[in-house]
């Protein structure tokens, strides 16, 4: 018997856990600085951008939610295409993509870093990616229950800056009765285009949910855990980044929110009139979290992949102690610090959503497929509009953004 045989990952993530590890791989450092974009185009209407984003990316998410009960599998969007179109190399080629946005979306996360670290200490930035590179491995070869928990601690820390922005700025909850109606204002074309291009920019702020399915074969009863997890997570941060749009707008003029890289301890040196290094030091964090989150997804992928024959067995390798991918780790941090180290920010993160958008389009097609074919329901089960909505919305994001 080898050792692919003798030794699995482990069922160790329970719905609290899972549930955390999807709020802080969402929230990521999504908000810390995504906000000020939003106002740029939305203006006092940045609240409902921020709810037309969270519509059209939690009908992605609900398919997400459907395939991971029907197949609560690692690689779990590889398999979905998989099982929905029979097409063993374009599973696999998801499957890549997959990993690809792991790597990408990790060595951007990296890059923004730098600048939030030499706010405290100077440092060259190649010293800081390599370093942090080299934690989140040993972090994620430790074990799965350890990588979550400290996903989840991390994302606590993250709530609790957000938290620390709200109570800053309680006053500006006093002019909801006097402001509401501005900000509900939708009787205009511009106002409306202003709306759908923040949207568009907020979407980016929610994406996250995709990499809770990666880590199915990981997680206690995942028919059972994974859609109600996905669905709480998306939940609270919309929760989180309408009250956050709706205080950001009343403390600071849109146009101000725009110009800031960091939008949110703007709004902290504003309202108490010190600077917002704590703040500054929550995104770290944030930051590190999303890394982490994506490392893990990677790997899992990878894993997920070997184990069907796809790529080689070696990736399925499981260690024996920590009953972790360590090859899997080991080769997807290397890939990570050579793109953050030889890659710019900016070409890395307009591919990562790029084939973020793809992928989505693919799987709401995906769930399309089989629900259309298969008179089997699911556990959890959506109506088939959703994914063909979904399909839709994602088109038209991946369109504007080709145009533009």
């Amino acid at each position: 018997m080898n050792e692919k045989q003798q030794v699995n990952l482990v069922r160790k993530v329970n719905l609290p856990l899972l549930t955390f590890y999807g709020i802080g791989t969402i929230l990521g450092a999504g908000i810390y600085v995504l906000i000020g974009k939003v106002a740029g185009y939305a203006g006092m209407q940045t609240p409902i951008a921020f709810l037309v984003a969270a519509i059209l990316a939690g009908l992605t998410a609900f398919s997400y939610a459907e395939l991971s009960v029907r197949f609560p599998k690692s690689a779990g969007e590889a398999i979905y295409i998989e099982e929905a179109f029979k097409l063993r190399a374009l599973s696999i080629l998801v499957g890549v993509l997959i990993v690809s946005i792991g790597i990408t979306s990790t060595a951007t996360l990296l890059n923004g870093l730098t600048g939030y670290i030499n706010q405290f200490i100077e440092l060259q930035p190649w010293m800081i990616i390599v370093f942090m590179t080299l934690f989140m491995m040993v972090v994620v070869a430790w074990g799965i229950g350890e990588s979550v928990l400290i996903a989840s601690i991390m994302t606590v820390v993250e709530i609790f800056g957000l938290l620390i922005i709200l109570w800053v700025a309680k006053d500006s909850f006093q002019l909801i009765p006097k402001q509401l109606p501005e900000v509900l204002t939708l009787n205009e074309a511009v106002i409306w285009s202003g709306v759908l291009l923040g949207a568009f920019v907020a979407f980016y702020a929610f994406i996250g949910f995709e990499d809770m399915v990666n880590i199915a074969e990981e997680v206690k009863e995942p028919a059972k855990t994974l859609p109600r997890a996905i669905i709480i997570a998306l939940i609270v941060t919309t929760t989180f980044y309408i009250l956050i749009a709706l205080v950001s707008v009343f403390s600071v003029a849109p146009a101000e929110l725009a110009k800031s890289d960091a939008p949110l301890a703007l709004i902290y040196k504003v309202k108490t009139g010190s600077d917002p290094y704590f703040i500054s030091f929550i995104s770290i964090i944030s930051i590190v979290n999303g890394a982490l989150v994506q490392l893990v997804m990677a790997s899992r992928v990878l894993y997920g992949m070997s184990n069907r024959g796809w790529i080689p067995v070696i990736f399925s390798r499981v260690n024996k102690v920590t009953h972790t991918p360590i090859h899997a780790t080991v080769f997807v941090s290397i890939v990570i610090l050579a793109m953050a180290l030889f890659l710019p920010i900016l070409s890395l993160a307009k591919l990562t959503s790029f084939i973020t958008l793809s992928i989505f389009i693919l799987i709401n097609l995906s769930l399309w497929r089989l629900k259309r074919k298969e008179s089997l329901r699911a556990e959890f089960n959506i109506p088939l509009w959703v994914p063909v909505l979904g399909s839709l919305s994602c088109a038209a994001f991946l369109i504007y953004q080709i145009i533009h």
